[in-house]
This record gives C-alpha cells, sequence and structure tokens, in this order.
C-alpha cells in the first residue's frame, strides 16, 4: 500500500517487571497499519493483543523498539488526539444520560457548548443510536451501550480507532448485528480501525488484514492480507473464499502454540 503508515512497530519489545520476575509480554513485534485499513488482532489469552493496542495508545510503555502514531510517539498522538478507543465494557457513567455520557471528553477537550450538542447528534446517528440521548444506560441493552461507547470515541473525531473486544461479552446475534454495523460505520467513516478479538469469525469477517499473534511473548506468527470484497454481508461468511482464510487463521493460531 502507498503512502506512510498510520501505526508502525519496528522491534517492538514490552516486558514488565513484576514481583515474580521479569515478563515478556511483546518480542520483537514489526506490523504497519495504513490509512483505512481494518486490522484485527487475534491469538490466544495472555499473547499481547490488547498490551499492543494500549501501547498505541500510550497506556502501555514498550522497552524496546520503536512505535509511531501519526508519524509521533504514541504518547504525543495522544495528546494530538489522534485516536479513540473503545474498552471491552461499554463503561458508561450511570448517573449521565447517554448524550451525557459520549460529551464526556468533549467537555474535557473545552469544545463549545453548541459544537458539543452538534456532535453527539452525528456521533448517535452514525451508530443508529439516534433518539436515545435522553436515556441513561440502565435503560439500554448490552449491545445499545456498545454502541454509545463507540459513540463516545468517535466524539472528536480521531481518524484511527481503537477496539479492544468491543463485543466479547455479547450473545452470537447482538454481536453479528453490531459486527454488520461496524462495517458500515468503517465504510462510512474511511477511519483506520484496530480490533483485538477472540474470534476466528469476527476477525476474518471485520477485516482487511488479520495479525495473527502467539502465545506470550506474543509474536506475530501471521498477517493475513483479505481478499474479500468491502461489501460484506454476513453470508459471506459460508463462501469458500472466507472459510479459507478462517482456516488460515486457525492454522496460524496452532502454529504459534507450538512455539519454543
Amino acid at each position: 500500500m502507498n503512502g506512510n503508515p498510520v501505526i508502525e512497530a519496528k522491534h517492538l519489545d514490552l516486558t514488565f517487571q513484576t514481583n515474580d520476575g521479569p515478563v515478556q509480554a511483546l518480542r520483537d513485534v514489526n506490523l504497519q497499519i495504513h490509512k483505512g485499513d481494518f486490522v484485527s488482532f487475534i491469538g490466544p489469552s495472555g499473547c499481547g493483543k490488547t498490551t499492543f493496542l494500549r501501547c498505541i495508545a500510550a497506556l502501555e510503555t514498550p522497552t524496546g523498539g520503536k512505535l509511531t502514531v501519526n508519524g509521533m510517539s504514541p504518547d504525543e498522538a495522544r495528546r494530538a488526539r489522534a485516536y479513540g478507543y473503545v474498552f471491552q465494557a461499554a463503561g458508561l457513567y450511570p448517573w449521565r444520560t447517554i448524550a451525557g455520557n459520549i460529551k464526556l471528553p468533549l467537555e474535557i477537550m473545552g469544545f463549545p457548548k453548541s459544537e458539543q450538542d452538534a456532535r453527539v447528534e452525528k456521533v448517535l446517528d452514525l451508530v443508529e443510536l439516534s433518539g436515545f440521548g435522553k436515556k441513561f444506560p440502565w435503560q439500554l441493552s448490552g449491545g445499545m451501550q456498545q454502541r454509545a461507547s463507540i459513540a463516545r470515541a468517535l466524539a472528536f473525531d480521531a481518524d484511527i480507532l481503537l477496539m479492544d473486544e468491543p463485543f466479547g461479552a455479547l450473545d452470537e446475534i447482538v454481536r453479528d448485528h453490531l459486527n454488520e454495523e461496524v462495517l458500515k460505520l468503517w465504510a462510512r467513516t474511511g477511519k483506520t480501525i484496530g480490533f483485538v478479538t477472540h474470534s476466528i469469525p469476527e476477525a476474518v469477517y471485520l477485516s482487511t488484514k488479520i495479525v495473527v499473534m502467539s502465545p506470550r511473548p506474543g509474536r506475530i506468527t501471521d498477517v493475513i492480507e483479505s481478499p474479500l470484497p468491502k461489501e460484506r454481508p454476513l453470508d459471506i461468511r459460508d463462501s469458500p473464499e472466507f472459510l479459507e482464510i478462517a482456516h488460515r487463521v486457525r492454522d496460524g493460531l496452532r502454529a504459534g502454540h507450538a512455539y519454543d
């Protein structure tokens, strides 16, 4: 792909110091993510998927190698509001309305009130929650709460969206629906998305690029460029092309377990 990568890791290492001694979470991670990519990270628990996402977001600090976001250090990118972050749990404040939750980062960043309201309306529409701004989180289903959490991450219109297993706790039917919604959202906004998942079908369905990671220390065992078209109905999951990619992901996960 042409142009400079939006996110680039070169020989990235991260070792945590613990009471039981050092734990290497990431080892020699090399990756380029370009503008408009939808990149899924998949691997077993403890393989460093979330840790790598947290490094991009300046929530963890690598102990070796180099990581840039928009050509800056992750910390500079955070200050430049380069990305929105969606956590595993929706993390909405129960005493704030949905609109109030979405406004929170805008309030902290000092956006004028009129612009806050306009942005809230826009992102509620993007995640198909128009008309729910005055509701409180407890009045919404789990799937709707997670959509509100995505709206909050989109509110200040960063070019990069980082999503850490946002649908992991939801049932399969809701998850399928939200997978479709996220693809539509990506098509409408053109954002660069980094997405952590444990689900092979989810990774294959959503991504332009699938990064397969091994158990700790987290290494990349395969990077799969998806040949699937951008327009993806759910039933594409029954196609031979889809099943072939899923098989390669599964093989990559198995190979990762065979290391060391």
